[in-house]
């Protein structure tokens, strides 16, 4: 790959009153890149989106976003914050949710848009496959059928980097593989880098490029081969960690404390 990084960090520390979350991290992400984001609660996943945002100056080190300072480009990234799914009576159209990624930073009704808008609009659902209930209420669908408008509200601006925070997250396991290939597929047809943060790699592991696990103040990054690995975890943890693959292919972390790479008890069934 070539041209400008859409991140990369360089003996970045991130600090939360007066405290390193994690520090000396090297990270570069290449456009057209799906990378998941992993690590236990607290390790400071949630940090580093809000680094990347500009929300959080970095405590030493340097870090650029599409080749500027954290925050310098906002509008040319698509984010979407963790969320548990909308409510039965929400009434609003899926195909209005994603417009509001194209006027939602405006005071007022929603804009009808011109016909280059509404074509956007379009051309974004149907880059998600959510043309066939784009226009039912959105507290009427299904998780999985949420979560792809939602991806399609990120897209429709034109984003060159796309952060999601969880968006695996409350979704059966068939929806999740479904949505990692959307955004796998996502990053090649638009050459977009998307990070997300993820609880359970197993979902993405066929569509990864790479993984950034983060614990014990540190992070690594690289394919998931090389850094879900026995001996890089432990290191990372200061305790034995096993890693385990299944017949199936899934990844199995144990030790103590439980890596968020385990597949999870609430997708058994």
């Amino acid at each position: 790959m070539t041209g400008t990084p859409a991140v990369e960090l360089r003996g970045a520390t991130a600090e939360i009153g007066g405290r390193a979350v994690w520090s000396g991290v090297d990270l570069t992400i290449e456009p057209g890149e799906l990378v998941a984001v992993l690590g236990p609660n607290g390790a400071g996943k949630s940090t580093l989106l809000r680094v990347l945002l500009g929300l959080l100056p970095l405590g030493a080190g340097s870090a650029t976003v599409l080749g500027e300072m954290p925050g310098h480009r906002n509008s040319d990234i698509g984010y979407l914050p963790q969320r548990h799914g909308f409510d039965s009576s929400t009434r609003i159209r899926g195909v209005d949710l994603v417009r509001l990624g194209l006027d939602g930073n405006r005071w007022g009704l929603p804009l009808s848009g011109g016909r280059t808008e509404r074509a956007r609009v379009e051309e974004v659902i149907g880059l998600v496959d959510a043309a066939a209930y784009a226009r039912r209420p959105i507290g009427e669908l299904s998780g999985g059928e949420q979560q792809r408008l939602l991806i399609a509200q990120t897209l429709a601006a034109g984003p060159e980097l796309l952060l999601l925070d969880e968006p695996l997250d409350s979704l059966d396991l068939p929806n999740q593989t479904a949505v990692s290939a959307l955004l796998a597929r996502i990053c090649r047809s638009e050459h977009v880098a998307v990070l997300l943060v993820a609880h359970d790699v197993n979902p993405l592991l066929a569509d990864l490029d790479r993984v950034v696990y983060i614990a014990g103040g540190r992070i690594v990054s690289g394919r998931p081969e090389e850094v879900i690995t026995s001996e890089t975890l432990s290191g990372l943890y200061g305790v034995p960690i096993e890693v385990l693959r299944t017949s199936d292919g899934r990844l199995v972390v144990v030790g103590q404390p439980e890596a968020p790479a385990h597949h999870s008890d609430r997708h058994a069934h």
